[in-house]
C-alpha cells in the first residue's frame, strides 16, 4: 500500500514536470516535431511513456508510468515567440535533472525561475535592434541610405507598438495591420521631404520583423516531419498574418496618397555593393538580441547567419537561385548539429539564426504584391514560382543536412 502511494506521488511530480516544461518550450517557439521528440525522450529519461499531440494552439498529454498509471492533459496555449536563450537554459535544466544535478522540486522551482525571467536586454537595445534589422534588410535589398534611413526609423516605431501591445489587449490583435498602415502613411509624409524614399521598400524593411518567413519555413518543416496538424496550422496562420500585412501597407499608402498626394519619385544612387556583406551580420546580431540568445551564443548565432548567406551566394554564381538556398541551408544545417554536439546546446539557437537569413518571406510579400496590383517591386519576375522553389529548397537542405550530420539532441 505505501508503495502504491509512493509511486503514485513520483508519477504526479513527474508528469507535473514534463507538462511544465513542455508548455515552457513551446511559449518560447519551439516547432512542433522538435518539442514531441523531445518530451518523449524526457519522458524516457525519467521512466515514463509519453505521447504527445502540439500544435500552435492546443497541447496534449498522455502518460503512463508502469502500465497502471494514466494521465491524459489537454492545454489551450498561445503560439509561441522565440526565445532562444530561455530555451538553451530548458534544455540544460533536463540534462541536469538525467544527471541528477538537481530533483524534481528543484527543476521545477528552476523551470518557474526561467518562465518569469525579464528581458535580459532592456528596451534601449531591444528597440536599437529592431531599428537594425530594418536598416539591415533595407541593405540587403540592395537599397540606397535614403531607404535604408527612413527604414530605421520606421523599425523604431514598430517596437513602441510592440510595447505598447504587450500591456494593452486590443492593440496585440491589431499590432500587425497598423504598423503596416502606419508605415503606408509615414512613407508617404517622409516623400514630401525626401523624394529619394522607395515608399514599398521602407514598408516591408520597416514591418520586416512581422514578416511570416521565418514561422512559413518552420511549417514546411513540420508539414515534411509527417507533423501535419501543426504544420498546416502554422503555415495557414503564417499567410493570414501575410495578407494582414499586405492589406495593412496597401491601406495605409491609399491613405497616405490621399493625404499628401502623389510625389515624383528620384532614383537615388544604391549602398555600394560591399556594403551588403555588413547587412548580413547586423541583421543576425540584431535577431540575436530580439530572439533573447544568451551572450556566449550570439556569436555562434551571427556565424550561422554568415554562412548561411555566403555558402548561398557563392552556389548561386554556379547554380540557380534556388539551388543555392538548398546549399545554403545544407551548410547551415550542418553547421547546427556540429554546433550542438560541440556546445551541448540545443542546435534551433544556431539553426535558426541561420535559416532566418535565407526564408523568402520578403519574395512572399513582394509576389503578393504582384499578384494583387500587377506592380513588380525590384524588378523580380516569376516572384511566385521563385517563392515555392526557394522553400522547396531549404526543407530539402535541412532534411539533407540532418542525413549527413545526424543530431543527438532533440531541441
Amino acid at each position: 500500500m505505501n508503495k502504491t502511494i509512493v509511486n503514485a506521488a513520483e508519477f504526479t511530480e513527474k508528469r507535473r514536470f514534463i507538462i511544465r516544461l513542455g508548455k515552457a518550450l513551446h511559449q518560447f517557439g519551439t516547432p512542433a516535431y522538435r518539442l514531441e521528440a523531445h518530451l518523449q525522450n524526457v519522458a524516457a529519461k525519467l521512466g515514463m511513456q509519453g505521447y504527445f499531440l502540439i500544435t500552435p494552439t492546443t497541447m496534449t498529454f498522455v502518460l503512463n508510468h508502469d502500465d497502471e498509471q494514466e494521465y491524459n492533459h489537454i492545454a489551450r496555449v498561445k503560439p509561441g515567440e522565440l526565445d532562444l536563450g530561455s530555451l538553451a537554459r530548458c534544455d540544460e535544466l533536463v540534462d541536469e535533472l538525467a544527471s541528477g544535478q538537481r530533483n524534481l522540486t528543484e527543476a521545477m522551482q528552476r523551470l518557474a525561475d526561467i518562465e518569469s525571467r525579464p528581458n535580459p536586454y532592456g528596451p534601449v537595445l531591444t528597440g536599437a535592434s529592431y531599428a537594425s534589422v530594418a536598416m539591415a534588410f533595407a541593405i540587403l535589398m540592395e537599397s540606397s541610405w535614403n531607404n535604408v534611413f527612413w527604414s530605421g526609423l520606421f523599425g523604431l516605431m514598430i517596437y513602441g507598438l510592440a510595447v505598447y501591445s504587450e500591456r494593452s489587449s486590443r492593440m496585440a490583435e491589431m499590432l500587425e495591420p497598423l504598423s503596416a498602415i502606419l508605415c503606408g502613411i509615414g512613407g508617404c509624409a517622409v516623400a514630401l521631404l525626401d523624394p529619394g524614399i522607395d515608399i514599398p521598400v521602407v514598408i516591408l524593411s520597416g514591418i520586416i520583423i512581422f514578416i511570416p518567413g521565418l514561422a512559413l519555413t518552420i511549417g514546411l518543416a513540420e508539414l515534411a516531419a509527417r507533423d501535419l496538424i501543426s504544420g498546416t496550422a502554422r503555415v495557414m496562420d503564417a499567410m493570414m498574418l501575410l495578407f494582414k500585412l499586405y492589406f495593412g501597407a496597401v491601406l495605409g499608402m491609399t491613405l497616405g496618397r490621399a493625404f499628401f498626394g502623389p510625389v515624383a519619385f528620384v532614383d537615388p544612387a544604391p549602398v555600394a555593393v560591399w556594403v551588403h556583406w555588413l547587412g548580413v551580420p547586423l541583421l543576425s546580431l540584431s535577431l540575436a538580441f530580439i530572439f533573447r540568445a544568451r551572450l556566449k551564443d550570439i556569436f555562434w548565432g551571427v556565424l550561422a547567419g554568415v554562412i548561411a548567406y555566403s555558402v548561398a551566394e557563392v552556389a548561386m554564381l554556379y547554380f540557380t537561385s534556388s539551388t543555392g538556398i538548398f546549399f545554403g541551408a545544407l551548410a547551415v544545417g550542418v553547421y547546427a548539429n556540429l554546433y550542438a554536439r560541440w556546445m551541448k546546446a540545443p542546435a534551433s539557437i544556431a539553426l535558426l539564426q541561420g535559416i532566418v537569413i535565407l526564408v523568402p518571406g520578403s519574395k512572399a510579400y513582394i509576389g503578393l504584391n504582384a499578384m494583387v496590383s500587377g506592380e513588380i517591386m525590384l524588378n523580380q519576375v516569376a516572384i511566385g514560382s521563385q517563392v515555392f522553389l526557394i522553400l522547396m529548397s531549404l526543407i530539402a537542405g535541412l532534411i539533407f543536412a540532418n542525413v549527413l550530420m545526424p543530431p543527438r539532441r532533440t531541441l
